[in-house]
């Protein structure tokens, strides 16, 4: 083919590509403390995007679910136990892509060093302050049932992270469930210590969540963001320093917190399969019977496995 057809064939070509992107809406992405744009930036994931990417940011997953809940955001990431809060409010979501932490103490419940409480059964008649419907309530009530204990057995305090830390140790409850980087602020300041880790009782997975309608109307954008995410977290893995240097300017916390976290946690994908749905499902049946739902949830409903095939995964991880 001569040289001039070949260039206007490339011309053609590149034109259907950007009048193509051109008519991509916009995707607004509900960012947790700009954990989600940090890590697409320092990989360098946001550019060349092919589309605006609308980032809105929120303090936790709770807020996070509710702008998800009512259409103001098109999809975010939250942990598993703040998603069944959110479909037990009824929210039309689907999880598009999970990703398993695997990490130190990636979740912890934590006591002050020389506390006396040695075992979970200790906890009996204690104080454990928490962020209600998070991941670190989760590991409580799990934590208690692995004792033979119940949440009856327990007094709640329930606060955000910032506010948790101060009450554990001031005196004023006598242990506290949370989750990195906190757990390894609070243990390498030689303060706390780990009663118990999440690493064997809870799944440790991260769920992209999208609406019902940017799954309907944005689906190129959503597969093409699942995709961009799966790279940066596995770019993340393997550049922990400067993964760790860009959260560090996000969160105020020393770099060597940060470093610390990136270096003991490992993040990779997993495919939504029947396995990863029944374990949240035992969630939400946990939570109901505990009368934190008010009445049952099927979580099989939301989930999206076409999702899977956007990027490679691997077997679901525990």
């Amino acid at each position: 083919m001569p040289l001039s057809r070949l260039l206007f064939a490339g011309v053609l070509c590149l034109a259907a590509t950007l009048a193509q992107a051109a008519d991509l809406q916009p995707l607004k992405v509900a960012n947790q403390k700009s954990t989600i744009k940090a890590l697409l930036q320092v990989s360098g994931e946001l550019e060349h995007v092919p589309y605006t990417i609308d980032f809105s940011e929120f303090p936790a997953a709770a807020p996070l679910g509710e702008a998800l809940n009512v259409g103001a955001v098109d999809v975010g990431a939250l942990g598993d136990a703040p998603y069944v809060f959110a479909l037990g409010a009824g929210a039309p979501l689907k999880v598009i892509s999970i990703t398993h932490m695997d990490g130190r103490y990636t979740t912890a419940l934590l006591v002050p060093k020389d506390s006396p409480i040695h075992e979970v059964r200790d906890l009996k008649g204690k104080r454990i302050v928490t962020t209600k419907g998070s991941i670190g309530h989760l590991l409580v009530i799990k934590a208690l049932q692995e004792a033979g204990l119940t949440t009856r057995d327990v007094t709640f305090a329930f606060l955000m992270p910032s506010e948790s830390r101060v009450v554990l140790e001031n005196g004023s409850v006598d242990a506290w469930s949370t989750w990195d980087p906190y757990t390894t602020v609070a243990t390498a300041s030689g303060q706390e210590r780990v009663l118990v880790s999440g690493a064997t009782l809870l799944s440790n997975h991260l769920y992209l969540a999208a609406t019902s309608k940017a799954i309907a109307d944005k689906r190129p954008q959503l597969q093409d963001f699942v995709a961009r995410v799966d790279r940066a977290w596995q770019w993340a893995n393997a550049h922990p320093r400067e993964y760790a240097a860009a959260m560090a300017k996000v969160t105020g916390l020393p770099l060597e917190i940060q470093l610390a976290a990136a270096q003991n946690t490992h993040m990779e994908r997993v495919a939504i399969d029947a396995h990863v749905i029944k374990g949240l499902q035992q969630t939400a049946d946990l939570y109901r019977s505990e009368g934190i739902l008010n009445r049952p949830v099927d979580v099989s409903q939301g989930f999206d496995p076409s999702f899977n095939a956007s990027t490679p995964i691997a077997a679901s991880a525990q």
